[in-house]
Formats: structure tokens, sequence, C-alpha cells
């Protein structure tokens, strides 16, 4: 078993305001074995309709398949009451974001600290 099958793709952590905080462990989602594991974590999260924040900081490449399973997480986390923020995107991923205008359809902040001010 290599040792990205044995990391979870999302560190979550409870904020203490409540706020579900999922930080991206590994600095490469582009294997589809990642990226299905990555859609499994995000499904569990909907499921739990709370206020979540994905954060980037440790992401240098992002495979464009993550970008639709970052859409459907947001309406199925919306479906049960929950929010999302995106947060600490490399300029490099962010530009995907322009491109592909999903930085309208998400709400993305520069800062961890920024995304929790902003529930």
């Amino acid at each position: 078993m290599s040792s990205a099958q044995k990391t979870p793709v999302l560190l979550v952590e409870e904020d203490p305001s409540g706020v579900l905080i999922g930080t991206f462990q590994l600095n490469r989602v582009v294997d589809e074995e990642v990226v299905q594991r990555l859609s499994e974590e995000l499904a569990a999260l909907a499921a739990t309709g709370r206020k979540v924040i994905l954060n980037f900081s440790k992401v240098e490449y992002l495979s464009s398949s993550v970008l639709g399973k970052l859409i459907n997480f947001q309406r199925r986390l919306k479906e049960h009451g929950g929010e999302l923020r995106l947060c600490c995107i490399h300029p490099s991923i962010y530009e995907i974001f322009e491109i592909t205008r999903l930085n309208t359809l998400f709400d993305i902040y520069r800062t961890e600290e920024e995304a929790l001010e902003m529930f």
C-alpha cells in the first residue's frame, strides 16, 4: 500500500466555533485513486450539513476532475443546510478557478482566518 493510499486526502478538524476545516494533506490531487478518496471524504462532509472550510495551502497540483467534485460537494452541502468557503489557494491553482469562472461560484479567501470571519 502506498503512502498516498494510507493518508486521508483531507484532515478535518472542528474549530471552536463549530466550523469544520478540511485541510488537504497532499500537494498533488491528480491521481484517479486520490480523487476518488477525496470524493468519498467530501460526501461524508456534505452529509453533516455544517459550515465547512477547505484549506488548499498544501496543494500545488489539482486535476480538473477535482473541480467537478468541488461543485458537486458545494451543491450537496447546501442541500443539507451547510455552507462552503475555500481558502489558501496557490496563485497557479486560483488561475484555473478564474479561467473556469469558478471563482464566481465559490467563496474564496486568502486565509483560513478570513474564511472563518465570513461565516
